[in-house]
């Protein structure tokens, strides 16, 4: 009874009476307190752990609404001052001048005109991205990337949905981009270590997740929803992802099974960015770069565990 007139007083009948709405609502909170009081009716959670709920609720509702209030303010300086469009335009007429430059060395059967200048404007959004997501919380830090980078990546034929997601990754990926790491800083408190030692400890680890958002532009099929989605291209791109991030990982960690050599962690990283490109061929000839390598490590690891034991 109890929750039935709770639905029915926020529900919409179709009319502007609100009179009733309010009677229904006081009629069911009267209701379930008299149930409580009197009836004895108890729930999985105390009134005091509701009450706790609610308030840290509305703590974190006052954060958001603070922030999203703010990024409203720099939104309406972007768009009434043109800001925006002028970064879509200097990226764009940048990127161009980088393709044209690139396309000279690069032969053409490669990578065409169109898809170094898509590159070198996914490089440059990027590091916008991450620039303006310095110290701005996740949500503010969306609505910031969509108004000022997307339109860039919108225009060169980058699906939106792709388009956001390649500048909210970015703008999250802030968060451990030193010199204004906060998820680092506030994981360097609790560890009692130093701040700028452990953001840029976190940069390093983290900088192989840094290619992700590429492979949803040049393989949206990662992404399930995007257009053009199948399950072959999926399986390929995926399996891709999981060893290139892997190598990369390792490569600039320095260690897989053992401690990693020099040759070992260029190895690594040629194979990491061919296994993440989307092509199956790529994939390949990034495993085949990869088994020396791993043969070394694994005959490496062995030696090792036989001296210790």
């Amino acid at each position: 009874m109890h929750i039935l007139l709770m639905t029915i007083a926020f529900s919409d009948f179709g009319n502007e009476n609100s009179t009733i709405k309010m009677v229904l609502f006081v009629v069911a909170v009267l209701t379930g307190a008299a149930a409580y009081i009197w009836g004895g009716v108890r729930g999985r959670i105390e009134p005091h752990v509701l009450v706790e709920a609610l308030e840290t609720g509305a703590k974190y509702a006052l954060a958001v609404g603070a922030a999203a209030a703010t990024v409203g303010i720099v939104i309406g300086v972007v768009t009434l001052t043109g800001v925006g469009f002028k970064i879509s335009y200097i990226i764009t007429q940048a990127a161009q001048s980088i393709s044209a430059v690139m396309g000279g060395i690069i032969p053409s059967d490669w990578m065409s005109l169109n898809t170094l200048t898509l590159l070198a404007a996914l490089i440059m959004t990027g590091l916008v991205c991450i620039l303006m997501g310095c110290g701005v919380p996740t949500t503010a830090t969306y609505i910031i990337m969509v108004t000022v980078a997307a339109p860039t990546l919108v225009g060169l034929g980058v699906e939106p949905l792709v388009a956001h997601f390649f500048v909210f990754y970015y703008g999250v990926l802030a968060d451990i981009t030193p010199p204004v790491a906060l998820a680092a800083y506030a994981a360097a408190g609790m560890a009692g270590s130093d701040p700028f030692k452990t953001g840029n400890t976190a940069f390093r680890l983290g900088l192989a997740k840094a290619l992700v958002p590429f492979v949803f532009v040049f393989s949206p099929s990662l992404l399930l929803v995007a257009k053009g989605f199948t399950w072959e291209s999926f399986i390929i791109t995926f399996t891709g992802c999981i060893m290139g991030i892997t190598l990369m990982a390792a490569a600039l960690s320095k260690f897989m099974l053992v401690e990693m050599k020099r040759w070992e962690q260029l190895s690594c990283l040629f194979a990491a960015l061919l296994m993440i490109a989307p092509s199956l061929t790529a994939t390949l000839v990034g495993v085949a770069l990869v088994i020396p390598m791993a043969v070394n490590q694994w005959r490496r690891a062995k030696v090792s565990q036989i001296e210790h034991s």
